[in-house]
């Protein structure tokens, strides 16, 4: 007990962050109030050091097949959930502090401000314990606690009528994931006879997959695919995206996205990669329910982003393409152990260069607004029309907007360029060739469409006629927000110039020791603990 509170230090201080919060939301002063914000960003910081300190340690810190797991996701959730605080700004209470400005009396009851960062403080609290996850009952609530959060926050994100719609649609489909993976983790249990993924791991290493096990195993990736958006569970997530804020579908694309994959990574592991004809193959079924996926996913996500007029929609279906493309790190698996040859490695590398990619792109989307004409309220740039001749008129946003959007096109040299290369190389090393080249086509019609983003921002002059631009505004807590787009800016050029650290790291956070059981065919490959990190050699 005493080893699973050390690891869960980090969770801890973001819980007594979100208490203090929501105390300083409901303070009638409106200073006070303002604080939440600051204090919210202080507690992630800690909360961040407080995992780094936990890397720093050395030797295994989680109790799964991936120990070294948690360390890496918890600091990588801090950085991007500094960003993802900073672009909250100035989204709830905004009339209401107007009318409290001009004389209306203070009241709790009307105010949402405590509530909402509360709401974000926990799904982030959630995605770590995921990471901390050693059992499937601590898994499956984790994953709620990352989830039940962000339905709130879709319906709450704006008043108008849509987003309270996306908030209906995304609570209905997010229980009906729930209940999948659920039944999934239930059926593992039977199949196995414990809830303990590392224990679970030997049971299979020693006995093999069973019917019922395959059966739990196949359940819960699917009711996972609604986590990380995937085929055949993504419906809701243009619709999600438009109806929700920016700053709110920032935090989709990225928290239970990740949530999503960290579960993923921890029910392979306990696979065990190991039960196939080649040395890191998953169980046959599995294998080809990813792969099919894999392909599907990523092909539907571009297809559809090119038939988008919204931006808001096109982010939302290239959100889908990614997932698709991290499904063949996946799908890889450990690989050789090293960063090239990782498919996990791979897969923890293209999760934090997305986190700090997509969080600019829509910190540039948030930054604008434009005069409502049925109403006051103004409304969020949304179509291609809006954005057309940004940079003459907001340069700073308009090579924002092209440095986020060509990393995340994966351009030579950015960031996404140095994320994208190791899915290719581990899924060759895995001998998934036929992927590998679907997933070659997709970055070439991910083209289209990213590329059609810069033309219009950088290229295109400003629709209608002279002054037309005007009607574009800018939100309240512009500053804030770009400071956001700003930081995610800099991350992509700073992180694709530091790309051998970073990489270092999620060579070492994906380190895997397979369980060796009786059954274990001869030939598959074994993971040697040695005094630092487990190092995977093929056996001879």
């Amino acid at each position: 007990m005493a080893a699973k509170i050390a690891l869960i230090w980090p969770e801890i201080a973001l819980f007594i962050t979100t208490c203090l919060v929501m105390l300083l939301g409901l303070s009638p002063n409106k200073q006070w109030r303002s604080l939440c914000l600051p204090a919210s960003m202080v507690g992630l910081t800690v909360a961040g050091v407080l995992a780094a300190m936990g890397m720093g340690v050395g030797g295994p810190v989680g109790d799964t097949p991936l120990p070294y797991l948690p360390g890496f996701i918890k600091v990588t959730v801090a950085g991007v959930g500094l960003l993802l605080l900073l672009l909250q700004a100035g989204l709830i209470d905004r009339r209401e502090e107007a009318l409290i400005a001009s004389g209306r009396a203070f009241s709790a009851l009307r105010t949402n401000r405590a509530e909402y960062f509360a709401l974000v403080l926990f799904s982030l609290t959630g995605l770590m314990l995921c990471a901390s996850a050693g059992d499937l009952i601590w898994l499956f609530l984790a994953l709620e606690l990352t989830s039940l959060p962000t339905y709130v926050m879709v319906a709450m994100s704006s008043s108008r009528n849509r987003a309270q719609e996306a908030g209906v649609k995304y609570f209905y489909l997010g229980a009906l994931g729930a209940a999948t993976f659920l039944y999934g983790f239930v059926m593992l249990y039977g199949g196995t006879g414990t809830l303990q993924l590392a224990t679970m791991a030997e049971v299979i290493a020693a006995e093999g997959v069973n019917t019922i096990t395959m059966a739990g195993l196949l359940l819960s990736v699917l009711g996972l695919a609604f986590k990380i958006a995937a085929v055949p569970m993504h419906f809701y997530t243009a619709d999600v995206y438009q109806g929700a804020a920016a700053p709110v579908s920032a935090f989709l694309a990225f928290v239970p996205k990740t949530a999503g994959f960290v579960a993923l990574l921890l029910i392979c592991s306990a696979v065990g990669w190991t039960h196939g004809e080649s040395g890191n193959a998953l169980p046959e079924a599995l294998r080809i329910m990813l792969w099919v996926m894999a392909a599907v996913t990523m092909t539907v996500g571009n297809v559809l982003a090119i038939l988008q007029n919204s931006i808001k929609r096109v982010l939302a279906y290239s959100s889908i393409a990614h997932s698709g493309y991290m499904l063949v790190g996946l799908l890889a698996g450990p690989g050789d152990g090293t960063f090239g040859g990782s498919g996990v490695s791979a897969v923890l590398f293209y999760l934090a260069a997305y986190g700090v990619m997509n969080t600019g792109a829509f910190a540039v989307i948030a930054c604008l607004e434009r005069k409502a004409a049925d109403r006051g309220e103004p409304m969020e740039v949304e179509d291609f029309d809006d954005l057309r001749g940004l940079w003459k008129r907001e340069p700073a946003l308009g090579v924002l907007l092209a440095i986020v959007t060509l990393s995340l096109l994966g351009f030579p040299p950015l960031l996404g360029f140095m994320a994208k290369l190791p899915l290719f190389t581990s899924g060759i090393s895995a001998g998934e060739i036929a992927l590998v080249v679907v997933l070659g086509l997709n970055s070439a019609i991910a083209a289209y469409y990213y590329l059609r983003i810069v033309k219009a921002a950088m290229i295109d002059d400003p629709r209608g006629e002279p002054g037309a631009a005007d009607s574009a505004v800018h939100h309240p807590a512009y500053n804030l927000r770009l400071v956001t787009g700003l930081c995610s800016a800099l991350g992509v050029v700073a992180l694709a110039i530091l790309a051998g650290q970073l990489a270092e790291r999620v060579t070492e956070a994906s380190g895997y020791i397979a369980p060796v059981g009786p059954s274990q065919p001869v030939g598959s490959a074994t993971v040697l603990e040695t005094e630092t990190l487990p190092v995977q050699l093929p056996m001879t």
